[in-house]
């Protein structure tokens, strides 16, 4: 599923259709990705208008034209956008393709767990006021993360990591990157964090978001295809998670996967003590 990085990587994809006017929607009308928003009110919507401005919010995006109109987009697990030439031909899984005069600008889903929303008016629709602040945001505080965990004080930190309300645009991978560089547990109960770990997972929790930014984010799709087979340095957690017979890139020392929280987890025993 798309997090934080890979979701500013897509909405990056559509900035050839900044300030371009729409000339035509094209949709699959019975997609489930319209199960909010019919999609002739999408198309009827947006025909015509200019495309403003975009922003990106946990897994969620933005899409400003003038009206004002408000294009919501859900990656879900499969959803991808990128900008392909003005001539290009729908594919089977591109369920909105909005065309401008210098591209076409496509949301495809296979797999159809992502959504299509739609608002008009002068402010930004509830469902994207309602997001969480971002953990770049001056709003995300250390007193913020000790209050959400004191109030999940018996769940697994892994788990409480994935919950959006407090933690927007973390996922799966970030959230075992996370944990690993703060040296946490996955499986310690989140009431149990001493003051210092709090403040260390506050840390972290930035830092790896800066980082994916700059490394997922900042890619083009020229070095970076779709399916975001991206580089990552071997220093990170992410390369060795999945290999079978995995080492911590800092200790050395054999990695572990487990379930925690519903989700594959990966951690390092000789870093990762549960105390």
């Amino acid at each position: 599923m798309p997090e934080l990085a890979e979701v500013e990587f897509f909405r990056r994809q559509w900035n050839p259709g900044h300030g371009q006017r729409v000339l035509s929607v094209e949709t699959h009308p019975r997609a489930r990705v319209f199960r909010d928003t019919p999609a002739d009110a999408v198309a009827t919507a947006l025909t015509g208008r200019v495309f403003r401005e975009s922003q990106a919010g946990a897994k969620q995006l933005l899409f400003r034209f003038d009206g004002p109109v408000w294009l919501g987009l859900h990656l879900g697990m499969s959803g991808e956008l990128a900008a392909r030439s003005p001539d290009y031909p729908a594919g089977k899984h591109d369920h909105l393709v909005v065309r401008t005069k210098s591209a076409a600008l496509v949301f495809r889903d296979p797999r159809m767990f992502g959504r299509v929303q739609l608002q008009a008016g002068e402010t930004p629709p509830p469902w994207w006021t309602r997001l969480a602040p971002p953990i770049l945001s001056p709003a995300f505080t250390v007193e913020a993360v000790a209050e959400f965990l004191e109030r999940r004080q018996g769940a697994p930190i892994k788990a409480v990591l994935l919950m959006q309300e407090r933690f927007p645009g973390i996922g799966n991978w970030m959230a075992d990157e996370i944990l690993w560089r703060a040296a946490i547990h996955p499986q310690q109960p989140a009431g149990t964090l001493r003051p210092a770990a709090v403040r260390g997972l506050w840390r972290e929790c930035r830092r790896v978001c800066r980082l994916a930014l700059a490394t997922i984010a900042g890619r083009t799709e020229a070095d970076t295809p779709p399916s975001l087979n991206i580089r990552i340095p071997d220093a990170w957690l992410f390369n060795h998670r999945w290999r079978d017979g995995g080492r911590c890139p800092r200790t050395g020392r054999p990695l572990v996967r487990a379930e925690v929280g519903g989700r594959t987890t990966c951690w390092s025993p000789a870093r990762q003590k549960r105390r």
